[in-house]
């Protein structure tokens, strides 16, 4: 099931974003060729006007053949070449290309007040609710992680089960919190606890043994591979949610845009730590566990990961959107463009690049499993 929501989310955030160029392409007045859901070969097409829309056999998301994209010499001097990208001005060249990365940051503010207003999952602690009025409601106990290879993984504790009780055969926590739980396990390293839980409307039980070497910074200390929280639900209307929305849109593009970087620089420097990033395999993990704990915490991690898009999108480099805004600058400054052989040769190059780096993070999300 974890595969398939992923799909549906990776399409669904692509075909934003290719939407994005799309609309923005037509507009200018440059010709679309084709607008494509998933990737060939295709199983339907039918051309409406001047464009093919297709659907096609390969569901990883969509494409759209923009006419001049790749310069060729019809493109470039054909019958239809004022209708060219290649030959549009440079600041229309440059909202199309950046067209996709906008309605990627726009679908997360979107989808960040629809959550608002069905009911964003928050703990108790997050700043949203300590520094303002709102109050959450429903607060729970709730696994919010489980860590791979840890007892709590083995006997099958998920994101999202709401802890009842935790015992052992002479002991139990008559308050039931984060900490109180964590402290519980460090008395109890090696004993059998038992844990009561909820999941989805049913009543289940766990038992489980603590064990050392789990909490990074303190091996010593026994524990089960979960973290927790007390999450309840805030329910915002609509001006409010437009509103926090926009304040979270802002500050999660800050955050991930200042993280990207780091991880970037720690790269250069031939020091980045692969653990930080999750590639395919990784990310259908996490939104398995983003669908356990709801449909609207699915609805947030899917915000999300489409502002991470919008940012690698932006990164300069070739073969992403960045790297040919990069190419319309240096054509703008230098009232010249640059020979085509070059620019499909760089980004032939850039693709090999990232196609090499994707697999060495699907690797890394490989050996994590083991």
């Amino acid at each position: 099931m974890s595969i398939i929501i992923f799909i549906i989310v990776l399409v669904i955030l692509i075909l934003v974003h290719e939407v994005g160029h799309f609309v923005s392409a037509k507009k200018s007045g440059i010709r679309v060729d084709e607008f494509g859901i998933g990737f060939p070969p295709k199983i339907l097409a039918k051309k409406i006007g001047e464009t093919i829309y297709s659907l096609n056999l390969i569901p990883f998301g969509g494409f759209v053949k923009i006419f001049g994209e790749n310069p060729d010499e019809e493109s470039i001097s054909g019958i239809d070449s004022k209708r060219s990208f290649v030959n549009k001005p440079k600041k229309i060249q440059a909202l199309v290309i950046v067209a996709g990365v906008v309605c990627n940051v726009l679908l997360a503010f979107v989808l960040f007040i629809g959550g608002f207003m069905i009911g964003m999952p928050m703990s108790e602690n997050d700043p949203l609710v300590t520094e303002s009025n709102y109050k959450i409601s429903d607060a729970k106990l709730t696994i919010v992680e489980v860590l791979s290879k840890t007892p709590a993984d083995t006997v099958g504790l998920k994101a999202g089960d709401e802890i009842l009780s935790v015992a052992t055969k002479n002991d139990n926590i008559d308050i039931l919190n984060a900490s109180n739980i964590a402290d519980f396990m460090n008395l109890h390293i090696g004993e059998e606890v038992a844990i009561i839980y909820a999941r989805e409307g049913e009543v289940l039980l766990s038992e489980v043994i603590p064990e050392n070497n789990i909490v990074p910074d303190e091996p010593k200390r026994g524990a089960i591979g979960i973290s927790m929280g007390m999450i309840g639900v805030l329910k915002l209307p609509i001006h409010k949610a437009v509103i926090e929305s926009f304040n979270l849109t802002v500050g999660m593009t800050y955050a991930i845009a200042l993280a990207l970087g780091g991880f970037l620089a720690n790269a250069i420097m031939l020091n980045a730590d692969l653990s930080q990033i999750a590639g395919p395999v990784g990310i259908v993990g996490l939104v398995g566990d983003a669908a356990a704990l709801g449909f609207v915490t699915l609805l947030n991690f899917t915000a999300i990961i489409s502002i991470h898009l919008a940012i690698i999108n932006l990164l300069p480099f070739p073969a992403l959107d960045g790297g040919r805004l990069i190419v319309i600058l240096i054509e703008a400054i230098k009232k010249s463009p640059i020979k085509i052989k070059i620019i499909n040769t760089v980004n032939t190059i850039g693709f090999a690049l990232l196609i090499l780096l994707m697999l060495v993070v699907t690797y890394s999300d490989i050996i994590k499993l083991f």
